[in-house]
């Protein structure tokens, strides 16, 4: 279904989804080969259908198993393709406000190895068995200007990707990636030095955008500048930034975009998810082998 990117001389031949003239397209329907984008494409047996064909097909409306239309990974195109988004934005701006009203609550969400460090057992930190701070670290900011570019940023790419995979495979790559960078700062860093922040799922989103419009044929350019701008300043010492989270959630939302958008039709949900369930095994792993040199 994909089609060869084509030259600026050729602009005008690019289709655009019959519904939705604004949104450029790759896939057409099987049926009546019109153009269609991401939301309007119904999962069939061969390839996508359009909404009109699948009603047309079943003769009294839509088909039983074809009732709501299918976003390009298989999941149900919904009427707040954002509701997600929404909430975990919601989220990170309700434990900023707790944090900024009582400033001891953040030394129970941040992330971090161990306390006291060795040789002294660990009382407090994940090697102290607080598991919990992988998720609760995910969602605590201290600064304004950090949550402020993590919501936009989440906003402006999380949203449109909601809508592409559909509300269950967006949840799952965000704490999927989340989660990876998480276990992959408590491997290199510093046991007692405490992060925070989405930016580990938030790069997630980002490598799983990018799998997204390298498979319709997209222009690849925004998202790889915004990526390398986020990288300098990733890697810039003077910003404090902690490269592992976003390192590890870049690689995991790259691994399981790519499982999203590309699971055979056939075994979708089982690749879907098996990959993921994989990502966190692996993330698993490493929390392990980390609790082990620190305990």
């Amino acid at each position: 279904m994909d089609q060869a990117a084509g030259s600026a001389q050729d602009a005008r031949s690019v289709p655009v989804c019959y519904r939705h003239p604004d949104r450029e397209t790759g896939v057409r329907c099987t049926r009546c080969e019109r153009p269609i984008c991401p939301e309007c494409m119904v999962s069939a047996s061969v390839g996508f259908q359009c909404p009109d064909c699948v009603r047309g097909g079943s003769g009294t409306g839509h088909a039983p198993q074809a009732s709501r239309p299918r976003t390009l990974a298989g999941g149900t195109v919904t009427a707040d393709p954002r509701l997600l988004t929404k909430i975990l934005i919601g989220i990170n701006l309700a434990v900023f406000i707790a944090i900024q009203a009582d400033r001891s609550l953040l030394d129970d969400v941040v992330l971090y190895g161990a306390w006291p460090p060795k040789p002294f057992t660990p009382t407090s930190g994940v090697a102290g068995g607080e598991w919990y701070r992988f998720a609760s670290s995910m969602f605590a900011h201290e600064q304004y200007w950090h949550i402020g570019f993590n919501m936009l940023s989440l906003w402006w790419v999380g949203g449109p990707l909601e809508a592409a995979l559909g509300r269950a495979r967006y949840l799952a790559v965000y704490f999927a990636s989340g989660l990876a960078g998480g276990a992959l700062t408590y491997l290199l860093a510093s046991p007692t030095t405490a992060s925070l922040g989405a930016s580990g799922a938030i790069f997630g989103l980002f490598g799983a955008t990018a799998v997204l419009m390298r498979r319709l044929n997209y222009d690849m350019r925004p998202v790889i500048a915004l990526l390398v701008i986020n990288l300098i300043f990733t890697f810039n010492p003077s910003m404090n930034i902690s490269w592992e989270a976003h390192i590890g959630g870049l690689v995991a939302g790259v691994v399981t975009g790519y499982a999203m958008v590309h699971a055979p039709r056939e075994r979708r949900s089982l690749v879907q998810y098996g990959t993921c369930a994989v990502v966190l095994a692996l993330s698993l792993a490493l929390v392990l082998v980390r609790t082990a040199q620190l305990t």
